[in-house]
């Protein structure tokens, strides 16, 4: 079972993806690093270094679905 603490949940607006508050600085709607075409390959099993820009924070990605990313450590409280 996947804990719910390690996921992070995202938006994909005009091809962008974002989250709606950091998890680590609280900022609001954070414009990820991260391209959509990348999606499948971490569903896939590739891992990806997701680093927020808002406070530079880092979480390996290890997989993601439509509505969540899974993160290899806790994000939320």
């Amino acid at each position: 079972m996947i804990p719910f603490a390690h996921t992070c949940p995202y938006e994909i607006v005009a091809g962008d993806l974002y989250v709606l508050e950091c998890p680590f600085c609280r900022a609001e709607r954070v414009l990820l690093p991260l391209r959509r075409h990348e999606l499948p390959l971490i569903r896939d099993g590739r891992k990806k270094l997701l680093v927020f820009p808002c406070c530079h924070a880092s979480i390996t990605l290890v997989d993601c679905d439509a509505d969540y990313l899974l993160a290899d450590r806790p994000v939320r409280r």
